[in-house]
């Protein structure tokens, strides 16, 4: 039989198992024992009993005028007899036999002392020389009772006692293996981005080593996640300053020159420089996204970020292009609103560089916080759909990207206890692509990471 997987099923069982052979080894021996002891006091009975009727019976016999002659001792009142007796003379003939005795079930002669036949124990007992002989006998199914009557007290109760037991053992497990479920509720509630170490104080001293083991592979975890991180955000940091340099250089060049060739080649290593700053501001941005801090002790509207950023993308992207619905009350949160920034930012440009050309996007931002961004344009296939929020994954149009826009927008949601939600087409519509976030608003989730 193979073992429950379940620790809690797997103690309750072996502990039951273990508790129902131990009693029914104990109720064993105690009944082996207690069967010794019935026999003793009983045979001590049938002696005491011969020796009492011998004296009575010799008395009797001496007074009778004949001899020979069978008498049974007369019942004084009804009752069961499981002693019995018979006296009889050298000649084995019975004198004096009690009310319910079988001279039938007494055995010949054997001599003082106790002998047994299949169905009876007796004891024998003689005076006047061996002319007077008693036997009192007793049936062995009378003993075999009285045992039975012992065994069934001693496994009776444990019917009763075992479930009682075998739940007060499953109770005492589960309490036992409470610190651990906490331990392991604690564990659960970490999120992706977590990694800190898990309180294990209260574990017994059992589960410890496996604790201190778990909190040092997270605490080995966290430190190489955070050294990535580190490494992008300081790489894409360090790249700003030469790129930018870069960047002039090349523009001064295009200037200087009056080779229409050397123009449009500084052309291209502007647009390649300027496409490289873009990205390592994108790798800031998701190193931002994954260790930094995203809540503040402080609530901010965040209508007026979502108005700067559309009055600053429309100027790059034309007039009209982005269209922004707010509700009338405030938007309150405790985001902060750079990294509101960062979502709104990346879901727009996404939407302008992906969209139809031309087409407006539409963005609108709810009081319960729902971020919402639409744009026309080719159907994106399902399978496609799901990975735009890998990273470096972009989809099949043409348009220039770094592949991280999304990626970065489904971190800070994950952080945020949210979900970057894609759909393709529109709701309603037969093309077109949506993007839905939820940031925390005043009253929601106060959890700060």
């Amino acid at each position: 039989m193979t073992a429950p997987r379940s620790l809690q099923r797997r103690l309750g069982l072996t502990l039951g198992m273990l508790l129902t052979a131990l009693w029914i080894v104990a109720a064993s021996v105690t009944a082996v024992l207690a069967r010794q002891a019935l026999d003793e006091v009983f045979d001590s009975a049938l002696q005491e009993t011969a020796q009492r009727i011998l004296p009575l019976a010799v008395a009797d016999i001496l007074a009778r005028d004949d001899e020979g002659v069978t008498q049974r001792q007369a019942e004084a009142r009804a009752h069961d007899e499981f002693l019995t007796y018979a006296v009889r003379d050298a000649q084995g003939r019975f004198l004096l036999l009690s009310h319910d005795a079988d001279p039938a079930v007494f055995a010949p002669w054997s001599g003082v002392g106790f002998g047994q036949s299949a169905t009876h124990r007796f004891y024998n007992e003689a005076a006047l020389q061996d002319t007077v002989r008693v036997t009192v006998a007793e049936p062995l199914a009378h003993r075999a009772a009285a045992a039975r009557d012992i065994q069934m007290g001693l496994g009776l109760p444990l019917l009763v006692f075992l479930p009682i037991a075998l739940l007060a053992i499953v109770l005492a497990v589960r309490a036992s293996l409470g610190p651990l479920r906490r331990f392991s509720d604690r564990l659960a509630l970490r999120g992706a981005r977590d990694l800190s170490q898990v309180p294990a104080g209260d574990l017994p001293a059992e589960m410890l080593p496996v604790a201190d083991r778990l909190n040092g592979l997270l605490g080995r975890l966290s430190a190489a996640f955070e050294a990535e991180r580190s490494f992008a955000a300081n790489a894409a940091h360090e790249l700003r300053t030469p790129l930018a340099g870069a960047i002039a250089q090349v523009q001064r060049l295009q200037v200087e020159t009056a080779d229409a060739a050397a123009r449009a080649r500084g052309a291209d290593i502007e647009a390649t420089l300027k496409r490289l700053t873009r990205l390592s501001e994108r790798l800031l941005q998701l190193a931002r996204a994954e260790g930094g801090r995203l809540r503040l002790d402080l609530t901010t509207d965040m209508r007026p970020v979502a108005r700067i950023l559309t009055d600053e993308l429309s100027r790059i992207a034309g007039a009209g292009r982005v269209a922004l619905a707010l509700p009338p009350e405030p938007v309150v949160s405790d985001l902060d609103p750079d990294v509101f920034a960062i979502v709104y930012r990346n879901l727009v440009e996404n939407a302008l560089r992906h969209g139809a050309d031309g087409a407006p996007v539409e963005v609108s931002l709810t009081r319960e916080g729902l971020l919402t961004v639409d744009n026309d344009g080719p159907v994106v296939p399902r399978d496609a759909l799901a990975r735009l929020v890998n990273r470096f994954e972009r989809s099949g149009s043409q348009a220039q990207g770094s592949g991280l826009g999304l990626a970065i927008v489904q971190a800070i949601a994950q952080r945020m206890g949210s979900a970057l939600v894609l759909e393709s087409p529109r709701p309603g519509q037969t093309s077109g692509f949506r993007a839905t976030v939820t940031i925390p608003v005043d009253g929601g989730d106060q959890r700060r990471p």
